[in-house]
């Protein structure tokens, strides 16, 4: 299948996607992909390739489904894409702030867990050289 192809099957975008068929039907469930019908099989179009494409990367990059649902729809009602654009900046500024927070925490953490290391080897150390001194 290529990208020129005007549908694809659920298990055709599965793989291309490199997804589950679970996985588009839990996106359409939550109605951000609304893929036809040809009889009882659902039919994709390239439109439903591309929203899956940005649903995506917008879970990979840590965004919420209500976050990736408004910002699709943004995309949809905008015809200029401004819009979807300042609330794409807006939403992608928030998420580097909050990553940057945890990422400031997790240095502190590891730093405080690496000095706690360092006292228990120390101390076990201290520990060992007691109970050789003792032994002789």
């Amino acid at each position: 299948m290529t990208h020129q192809d005007p549908f694809f099957t659920v298990t055709q975008l599965a793989a291309e996607l490199g997804i589950t068929v679970r996985t588009l039907h839990f996106y359409e469930a939550q109605g951000l992909i609304s893929p036809q019908r040809a009889g009882n099989t659902r039919v994709y179009t390239a439109r439903d390739r591309g929203r899956m494409i940005l649903i995506l990367r917008g879970k990979r990059l840590g965004f919420s489904i209500r976050e990736i649902r408004e910002y699709l729809e943004l995309y949809d009602m905008d015809p200029t894409h401004e819009t979807q654009t300042k609330a794409l900046l807006k939403s992608v500024r928030a998420r580097i702030h909050l990553l940057a927070e945890q990422q400031a925490a997790l240095t502190q953490t590891l730093s405080e867990l690496q000095d706690i290391e360092q006292q228990a080897e120390a101390a076990l150390r201290t520990m060992q050289m007691a109970s050789t001194g003792r032994s002789t």
